[in-house]
């Protein structure tokens, strides 16, 4: 020990020269961070949260409050007003939920939260609405992981990980319980006043926005995106204790039934997420020549309904809509939920209803009624990774057909062109048009590579329904066969910087709400129902709208109900 001092201490007699070791400004660093513990009052702590949320977490809200306004209208001032607004907001709201034990956790939670939807806003242009969250509560887990990119991690990394850091440092000023609850008190009086005072200083400016495009409201985080939690939670709480209404139970078999030779068949297919706009039997021949993504139902001669208005943007919306009596000319939410969808209605009337999904489930269409879905087991060379190719459900319907005896009504909900991950919607075998993105993240791909991705997914849908007429043409001499397929809701691909979909009904474009839509008859089907095809081929150029699926249906299975409405029955003036 001595002689270790020794060599120490006379070192410098020796003429040897010492140089500071670089790793030690860096260990002092590391020391003096894991050394400061500042002290901070609650009500500093939630204020510089909330600074930090306005800030860093809104630029999709900014972004979209802005557009359109000229350094000239007064920005800086709005801007400043609305800014100092949302955060004395944030702190009158979350002031209450605050105390020594919740404190770190709730602003932790609200960091992350606020991170992960200012990721989706940003990115993909997602509004948080409740449709919207109703849309993510309810995704399966395969779709989640689609959604979690490396570009999302680098998001939560660099924006959401620095403030929780300083988070987790940081000490809480303990105060007697009394002077906690004045301080508090006071400190959100004065945030109120300064919001109010914000707000009224830019009021006429900012209701008049807020009026004119309320959806903006959806894109200020993290509120909007937990108001919408809640309002769907407090939804889905109220329906489960509410029974479901009953409807059309005076459902009987029409008089075609009385003459027909053949029990029938008849196959609603639901497509997820493909638009009109890229759907081959809708665009124009030049435009198809570039990319022809329906080669196999042209084919089949079906019938195309090349305009027609979809329920809602999502399927959490729309799948309900489009099977419901109400439709979006009566929308109502809650009456659609605690319905009986169409497929009870023709349940009533006696056939045996089958839904085949290759998805997340009806959305409660189905409630009541026989579901199977395709087993990944007996389907490797489909199945991967928790995801089966739509092909799936065409195998699973065959062996469900062997063993059928009677009517059967069956629906195939498909995976279809689900985003972002459409390349991996089809096969390598699809990979027709080039280049492809094949990432989940759709930052990493230009628009022609997402593009030619969702092509590829869309010429496989078309594949997948023509296998499944293939598949009605080899029953035949067992029944009489039809075939209905029809999208849920369309996509957006980049237009106007928008991708996939969502958004709220109100600015939603075109390519989000307008769907393909296609019919095939087999001649056994068209006689028993005395079914003009020349003539549902000129109805079908009208346009049209998942309004008109419900009554549809009902009237090409010939089945009949005071609730059915002959003037949105497409093939009713073409009964002969």
């Amino acid at each position: 020990m001595s002689e270790h001092k020794l060599s120490l201490s006379c070192a410098p007699l020796t003429g040897t020269r010492h140089t500071r070791s670089p790793a030690l400004p860096a260990r002092r660093t590391l020391r003096a961070w894991l050394n400061w513990r500042p002290q901070v009052s609650t009500e500093s702590l939630l204020l510089g949260v909330s600074l930090y949320l306005t800030l860093v977490f809104n630029t999709p809200f900014w972004r979209a409050l802005l557009a359109g306004r000229s350094a000239q209208d007064g920005t800086f001032t709005y801007v400043l007003a609305v800014g100092v607004a949302l955060t004395a907001l944030h702190f009158v709201l979350l002031a209450p939920l605050l105390n020594r034990w919740t404190t770190k956790a709730l602003l932790g939670a609200l960091i992350l939260i606020a991170a992960i939807a200012s990721h989706y806003a940003g990115q993909y242009g997602v509004y948080f609405d409740p449709d919207m969250l109703r849309n993510v509560v309810r995704t399966d887990s395969a779709e989640a992981r689609e959604l979690l990119t490396p570009g999302f991690f680098i998001h939560l990394l660099v924006l959401a990980l620095p403030p929780l850091l300083v988070l987790q440092r940081a000490q809480l000023r303990r105060r007697r319980a009394s002077r906690a609850f004045m301080v508090r008190t006071a400190c959100s009086v004065l945030a109120l006043v300064v919001a109010l005072a914000a707000l009224g200083s830019v009021f006429k400016d900012f209701s008049g926005e807020m009026r004119q495009h309320k959806e903006i409201r959806y894109l200020i985080t993290p509120a909007a995106a937990l108001w919408s939690l809640a309002r769907v939670l407090t939804h889905d709480v109220s329906a489960a204790n509410t029974p479901r209404r009953a409807i059309g139970t005076d459902a009987q078999l029409g008089a075609s039934w009385q003459t027909a030779h053949k029990p029938m068949l008849f196959v609603i297919t639901v497509g997820e997420t493909a638009r009109a706009a890229n759907w081959g039997l809708s665009q124009s021949a030049a435009e198809r020549a570039v990319h022809d993504t329906t080669p196999e139902l042209a084919r089949h001669e079906v019938i195309n309904f090349p305009d027609v208005s979809s329920c809602g943007t999502n399927t959490e919306v729309s799948l309900p809509c489009m099977f419901s009596v109400q439709g979006r000319r009566h929308y109502d939410e809650d009456a659609i939920q605690n319905s009986e969808s169409l497929l009870n209605v023709l349940q009533h009337a006696g056939l045996r209803v089958v839904w085949n999904d290759n998805q997340s489930g009806c959305k409660g269409v189905c409630t009541g009624l026989e579901t199977i879905r395709p087993d990944p087991a007996a389907l490797p060379a489909l199945c991967t990774d928790g995801h089966c190719l739509d092909e799936a459900l065409v195998e699973r319907s065959r062996s469900l057909l062997r063993d059928a005896q009677g009517n059967l009504v069956l629906v195939l909900h498909q995976l279809g062109n689900h985003g972002p991950s459409y390349f991996r919607r089809y096969p390598q075998t699809f990979r027709r048009f080039t280049p492809t993105c094949d990432d989940d993240d759709l930052s990493k791909c230009s628009r022609e590579q997402i593009a030619n991705s969702y092509d590829n997914a869309l010429a496989y849908t078309d594949h997948v329904v023509a296998r499944t007429i293939e598949l009605l043409k080899e029953v035949e001499d067992r029944y009489d066969t039809a075939l209905l397929y029809v999208s849920d809701h369309g996509e957006s691909l980049g237009e106007n910087g928008i991708y996939l979909h969502g958004l709220p009904y109100s600015i939603a474009p075109a390519q989000q709400t307008q769907v393909p839509m296609v019919m095939w008859v087999s001649p056994g089907f068209a006689a028993r129902n005395r079914l003009d095809l020349a003539c549902l081929r000129r109805q079908a150029e009208q346009p049209t709208s998942h309004d008109a699926l419900f009554h549809t249906v009902l009237g090409l299975v010939d089945v009949t109900t005071t609730i059915h409405e002959p003037a949105l029955d497409i093939g009713g003036a073409c009964r002969r």
